[in-house]
């Protein structure tokens, strides 16, 4: 693309609070556990534990909420018919008017956690409280920071961590223990399915950071993608949540500048470009070796997507769903 970096700023805390957005669907949650499927209980270091499909079946409204805690109350994610697939015709829609916070400064999975006692725990944190710990690079070049009482972490793993990793959680986000909630459910579980697909706009909000697009001109972005059916085998359910967005996924965004910048943007995003593009998932992962970092990152977009230029009216469309892959995939 023919568009410059933008600069690096200074990182301050925003009126928009993620955690302070997430904590009414959090509690709905919390409230809602047992209808949904989900267990609620308490941690080693006084943390809340909510479990939305480890140790209890969870359900797909229980990963709604989830994805829309993810997106710290700044987007809202429905489960519909509209995929425009024949065999797969319930979809998922995700709609945002704050893309760069509720995408990047919270939904990102981008916050390592790994535990110091020897057990060898490992998840990426996702969610509110990325926001008050503020580990990560992205969070300084979109330039936010959030301010609140209570921190809410989001995993996609089929256990919560351990005393020690969540004592250092909490202390990062400047919360005590009993003010952190950490909700879980695991790639092969009902909610996992849907807050995993749920991020079709975030994938492509990430692309745009990498391709160094200004994101303070992405003012609106909506996504759509088949669900998935969940699979007892990691690398299969992984495998079909990804195709859902790559060769299933369709996204619009509204940009403001000049229309050439957003022909640009359209041209670059499709998950088409990526090397590895034209083979299921699972079968690439396998193909790696289990490898997940020797996958081409380019192939983590949606398959189709639009993007309006707001000063021309212009749109640009480039990619396109691929139905007999996402059928190879589901099953």
């Amino acid at each position: 693309m023919n568009v410059s970096p933008s600069p690096r700023r200074r990182v301050s805390a925003h009126r928009l609070s993620v955690n302070g957005g997430a904590g009414p669907l959090v509690e709905q949650l919390a409230f809602d556990a047992d209808r949904l499927g989900c267990a609620v209980s308490t941690g080693s270091a006084g943390e809340r534990l909510i479990d939305a499909g480890a140790s209890v079946m969870g359900s797909l409204e229980a990963g709604r909420l989830l994805a829309e805690i993810c997106l710290g109350g700044l987007g809202e994610v429905q489960i519909e018919a509209g995929s425009g697939l024949r065999h797969h015709p319930f979809a998922l829609t995700v709609r945002t008017s704050q893309p760069v916070i509720a995408c990047l400064g919270s939904q990102y999975a981008g916050w390592q956690l790994t535990s110091e006692d020897g057990g060898g725990y490992f998840s990426m944190g996702s969610g509110p409280a990325r926001a008050l710990a503020g580990k990560e690079a992205v969070l300084d070049d979109i330039a936010y920071a959030d301010r609140a009482s209570e921190a809410f972490l989001v995993l996609e793993t089929g256990s919560p961590p351990p005393e020690e990793l969540v004592r250092r959680i909490a202390e990062d986000c400047g919360v005590a223990p009993s003010d952190l909630t950490i909700l879980y459910a695991p790639t092969q579980s009902l909610a996992g399915t849907v807050q995993i697909v749920a991020r079709v706009v975030e994938v492509a909000l990430h692309k745009a950071h990498v391709l160094h697009f200004d994101l303070s001109r992405i003012v609106s972005g909506m996504g759509n993608a088949p669900l998935p059916p969940p699979h007892p085998d990691f690398v299969t359910a992984m495998g079909r949540t990804n195709d859902a967005v790559i060769y299933g996924g369709r996204i619009l965004l509204h940009v403001t500048g000049p229309a050439s910048d957003a022909r640009d943007l359209a041209e670059a995003l499709p998950s088409r470009n990526s090397k590895d593009y034209g083979t299921p998932f699972g079968e690439i992962f396998r193909a790696y070796e289990g490898d997940f970092y020797k996958i081409d990152a380019n192939l983590f977009s949606p398959a189709e997507v639009a993007v309006v230029a707001l000063e021309t009216g212009e749109t640009f469309r480039a990619g396109g769903i691929v139905e007999k892959l996402v059928d190879a995939s589901f099953g």
